[in-house]
């Protein structure tokens, strides 16, 4: 498991951290994008319903089993996290010299 916890799914498996590689990390995760320049009423209105189903008794089991952490962040915790990968990510790609091909 490459993430900071132990996944559900698999608590007996350690976290490459736990394992002794603690440079080791990344997480996949799911969002919701909006088109630059959508109006806050309307990303408001999107976020309050995506709130809503993931609180669903049913959203609320099913997603933990297939192995998922249901979060439901703001839209400014969300940009916050996209650019925190931007920037990970952005450095592993240039120490590497990944080039798009």
């Amino acid at each position: 498991m490459t993430s900071k916890t132990r996944s559900q799914l698999f608590p007996d498996v350690p976290t490459t951290a736990e394992a002794g590689y603690p440079e080791i990390q990344g997480d996949s995760w799911v969002g919701v994008l909006v088109p630059a320049g959508t109006p806050n009423e309307i990303i408001g209105a999107l976020r309050r319903e995506i709130v809503r189903i993931i609180a669903l008794p049913d959203v609320r089991e099913r997603l933990p089993a297939l192995g998922f952490e249901i979060v439901g962040s703001t839209p400014e915790e969300f940009t916050t996290r996209i650019k925190v990968e931007i920037e990970t990510w952005g450095k592993v790609i240039r120490a590497a010299n990944i080039k798009p091909e």
